[in-house]
């Protein structure tokens, strides 16, 4: 963690703050776990009881919550948010030396930019081009043909197949596969025969796809992720889908062939959303639900039932194998 004084990070931040200009903060902590060397924050008032019994050293916060802080405080109309950038001026992940590991191979004709770092055991196929400051990771894998912008950051054991490209500033996470044969099968007899998928991927810039994450290639037409999309770990998109610029899926979410997401849609944790649908921009989908028809227009909806105490659950069972009794006497007395 590298140290911040009070009066330099809310410099940075483009904040006011109140308190010793010189105090030192040393990492980022919970209002609960903080100590006098730590910087905290205050994302909501119900977390009040919380910040006033805080040992943190300085606290973020809305300007209304000022007075009833024990400690210094930086001052920010949106809390939660300087709180995210203030976390990228304590961190110091670890970084691969530039230039090539003795251990990665790396074809004669791939061709990479100022600054790039490979890892042990990396392996960079023919005619691959690698944008500036990339960071190939150890045991990654880019097939031939694959195209990178700058400032990629490829974690361990990633893998992406022939043909995908990918923009700037792209973040792949351990375990990802980008640009395996899509799901495409055709009976034939007792056998199924696959269908050769003859697109690829294509993601945007500015985009993180999180570990062990697959993006199958296009069938016939390409796979496109946009720009700034983010997506959690174990998700599973299909051949064909085209996500949304801004859009946000939570992990282990599945994603049918040819989904279309609009923008800015939010997709919740354990998603099922079935093949060859459309959803609009700014698509909101409760966590765990299941989509089987498209959303025309911008919303939130869910699927699905929610959480309740055994007993009561093993009755609604049971009500619901009655339901279409009930219907029928329901009608019956309605028509007498």
């Amino acid at each position: 963690m590298q140290t911040q004084t009070l009066a330099g990070l809310a410099t940075t931040l483009g904040l006011e703050f109140e308190g010793d200009p010189k105090l030192e903060l040393r990492g980022i902590k919970s209002l609960e776990t903080a100590g006098p060397e730590d910087l905290s924050f205050l994302k909501s008032p119900a977390q009040r009881a919380k910040m006033l019994a805080t040992r943190a050293g300085a606290v973020i916060l809305h300007p209304k919550q000022a007075e009833q802080a024990p400690c210094a405080v930086i001052l920010a109309e949106q809390p939660y948010l300087a709180y995210a950038q203030a976390t990228h001026l304590f961190v110091q992940r670890p970084r691969l030396p530039l230039g090539q590991h003795p251990s990665a191979v790396v074809a004669e004709s791939a061709r990479l930019g100022e600054g790039v770092a490979i890892g042990p055991r990396a392996v960079i196929g023919e005619g691959v081009e690698i944008g500036a400051r990339c960071s190939i990771g150890p045991g990654v894998t880019i097939e031939e043909g694959c195209v990178l912008g700058s400032d990629c950051d490829l974690h361990a054991n990633v893998t992406l197949y022939f043909g995908v490209s990918l923009g700037d500033r792209v973040r792949i996470y351990s375990g990802a596969v980008i640009g395996a044969d899509g799901f495409g099968y055709v009976p034939l007899g007792k056998e199924w025969l696959p269908v050769a998928q003859l697109g690829t991927v294509r993601i945007g810039s500015d985009v993180h796809i999180g570990a062990n994450t697959c993006v199958d290639r296009g069938s016939a037409e390409d796979t496109v992720i946009e720009d700034h999309v983010v997506i959690d770990n174990q998700v599973q998109i299909a051949h064909n889908c085209h996500i949304g610029e801004g859009s946000a899926i939570a992990g282990c979410t599945g994603l049918g062939g040819s989904v279309k997401l609009g923008k800015r849609c939010f997709i919740g944790g354990g998603v099922g959303i079935a093949d060859q649908l459309e959803l609009c921009d700014g698509t909101q989908v409760a966590l765990m639900s299941v989509v089987s028809q498209s959303v025309r227009s911008p919303g939130a909806i869910a699927s699905g039932t929610g959480q309740m105490p055994m007993r009561d659950w093993r009755r609604n069972v049971v009500r619901f194998k009655q339901l279409d009794e009930m219907a029928r006497r329901l009608s019956a007395l309605e028509r007498s």
